[in-house]
């Protein structure tokens, strides 16, 4: 049974490499002005939908991408529901009976009101991806798992809170998150705004594994197959703009770090986009006041970008990495003196 779960493994590490790259030589043009001619089309007959959609394009990636993108463009984030229903499923986490009760009568919730409203949250994203594309003879399954933000709270990050999608195309798996990719939501105001990010289409499973975490480790879809729970909690928080530019950062690997004073620290990607050294900048905040400065050595060779920095007073430190005004990725620091 072990040789069979690690040849299993294998078939999908193998297959780590499946990005939005390998259809460089596709153009999509037509696929987006097709979902664009079909906004506010309705959800009463998704067959007739998915038709509009995909009928006059001639390969699977890019009947999916008018599914993806139609998806994207018309369905906003209800952010009240999705928040009611992590609150529920908290509550009821312990209790079994309670929390199926719940999830049942809460999915009912979900599609009417996205046949309603054309509002949703990321299982109605995901719901709808996969039946569109089935529709439209697409191996699509949805991907339950883990995401991380910038808001959440890792301490209570113990039950599943986000779902995402796989799709077969060419005979390989790829991942996207509709959810993210439409816009994004205001927690203060409550309000969504469309504001498509094209980052979460097709993704390096490398970079997605930054903050989405399967319930199921097949759909990781990378080379370490010794990717743990443990390294997604502890990996640095990474932004929508991360993914629009294709940034994936290697070092550090944990959002915490602990270092001494005039310690060298060293932020390495891997780009995908051109990009200039003047472009790099560090936000660093102590908790009393935030400067943006210039980094003590910046380098970029090919895909490669090494930034480095030293800090010359023991503290806590928040540090934010910069490419122009776009915000990438952010660690914290703790600053030591050195032991004699």
């Amino acid at each position: 049974m072990r040789v069979l779960k690690l040849i299993f493994l294998f078939i999908f590490a193998f297959q780590s490499n499946a990005q939005i790259s390998d259809f460089d030589y596709i153009d999509f043009q037509k696929a987006d002005s097709i979902a664009l001619v079909c906004k506010n089309e309705k959800l009463n007959n998704l067959p007739e939908l998915a038709y509009k959609l995909t009928s006059t394009l001639t390969t699977d990636v890019e009947r999916f991408r008018s599914i993806y993108m139609w998806v994207c463009g018309n369905i906003a984030n209800d952010y009240v529901m999705y928040s009611k229903n992590m609150r529920k499923r908290q509550r009821f986490k312990k209790d079994s009976v309670k929390l199926n009760e719940w999830n049942n009568h809460f999915r009912k919730v979900v599609f009417k009101k996205m046949l309603d409203d054309n509002k949703t949250i990321c299982t109605g994203y995901a719901y709808l991806v996969k039946e569109l594309s089935k529709l439209a003879n697409i191996d699509c399954e949805i991907v339950d798992g883990y995401a991380k933000l910038s808001t959440t709270n890792i301490e209570k990050l113990d039950i599943p809170n986000h779902s995402w999608n796989a799709v077969k195309l060419n005979g390989k798996w790829y991942l996207c998150d509709p959810t993210w990719a439409s816009g994004i939501p205001n927690e203060a105001t409550l309000q969504f705004k469309f504001q498509y990010n094209d980052g979460f289409f097709l993704t390096d499973p490398n970079l997605f594994a930054i903050n989405h975490f399967p319930e199921d480790e097949k759909w990781l879809l990378i080379n370490n197959v010794d990717h743990s729970f443990e390294t997604f909690i502890e990996a640095p928080i990474i932004y929508g703009k991360a993914y629009a530019n294709y940034s994936i950062p290697n070092e550090p690997k944990k959002m915490h770090n602990t270092v001494e004073k005039n310690e060298s620290v060293v932020f390495k990607y891997q780009l995908l986009k051109p990009i200039e050294s003047k472009d790099i900048s560090l936000l660093i905040d102590n908790g009393k006041n935030s400067r943006k400065i210039q980094p003590n050595k910046t380098s970029i060779k090919g895909k490669s970008l090494t930034v480095e920095y030293k800090f010359e007073r023991n503290g806590f430190y928040d540090v934010h990495l910069l490419i122009g005004s776009d915000l990438i990725t952010t660690y914290t620091f703790k600053v030591k003196s050195s032991i004699p």
